[in-house]
């Protein structure tokens, strides 16, 4: 109880990210990643966590609570017959070894880069969402066996540097090639768990001894956000998974749009008005 009441504000912001960022990842397939990875950078913040190493904590942190997120999201999206198995079983491999490469890759870049890069990430694929046409189409099929291991491994790299579960990426890149939204959000709901465990490894061994992390931290991975942000996102996450089969198809584009743009301004606002 004294831990709880000496550490309040991280108590308060990982159960609301927990419960926001259930209904995320059953809504949009993303792990809750957009969520997660902006309400802990406030946390560490506000907890006094320096600059150099708080990015870099919630996005481990966020990656580690993505593993039971994605796979409850996508389970409950395979039982509705909205998980696309033959996509996954060709793209996960490829994925992992992306996140891998990500997670030391992010390790080794400045806090500052990291939370710039997040922010103009998420501003763009929320215009994209949100102006874009649910009828756009780049090609009426998925790309063949060597684009297809060239795109995971990217969406495994660049998901993991970010944070996220690779939901973003992999509902952008099946729509446009084709696959209903509502199929290309349950698939994707599958990518998280490939790229939160190796990431999540990964971003263990290279904050292993960093000084300056958040309390109950291993590595860059905090173990209070994992127990906190995975126990609620997986209760939450059936609820959001309900809405979003039960919501046309506009009105779901323009929440997720609407969601990424708030994510990637309150990030871009913070590192800009630090550097002014």
């Amino acid at each position: 109880m004294d831990l709880i009441i000496s550490y309040w504000p991280l108590v308060l912001a990982l159960i609301g990210a927990g419960v926001f960022a259930g209904l995320v990842a059953g809504l949009f397939g993303v792990g809750g990643g957009v969520v997660i990875v902006p309400a802990l950078y406030a946390a560490f913040g506000a907890l006094g966590v320096d600059d150099t190493v708080r990015m870099k904590a919630a996005i481990a942190t966020s990656l580690a609570t993505i593993i039971t997120t994605s796979i409850r999201s996508a389970w409950l999206h395979y039982k509705r017959g909205a998980v696309d198995v033959r996509i996954l079983k060709a793209w996960v491999p490829w994925i992992m070894v992306g996140a891998l490469i990500g997670a030391f890759v992010a390790s080794a870049a400045p806090g500052d880069a990291l939370t710039l890069g997040f922010g103009i990430f998420i501003v763009l694929i929320s215009f994209q969402m949100g102006f874009g046409q649910p009828d756009w189409r780049l090609r009426d099929t998925m790309p063949g066996t060597v684009p297809s291991a060239i795109i995971a491994s990217l969406v495994g790299l660049f998901s993991a540097m970010a944070g996220i579960g690779g939901g973003v990426f992999g509902v952008i890149i099946m729509t446009l090639c084709g696959k209903p939204i509502h199929r290309a959000v349950g698939t994707a709901a599958g990518f998280g768990a490939a790229i939160g465990i190796p990431a999540s490894l990964g971003f263990v061994i290279a904050g292993w001894g960093v000084p300056g992390l958040p309390v109950f931290s291993v590595g860059y991975v905090n173990l209070a956000g994992f127990i906190f942000i995975a126990t609620l996102t997986a209760l939450i996450a059936p609820v959001g998974v309900s809405l979003a089969h039960a919501l046309p198809v506009k009105y779901l584009r323009r929440l997720f749009a609407v969601l990424l743009f708030f994510a990637g301004f309150m990030m871009l606002h913070d590192v800009l008005s630090g550097a002014g």
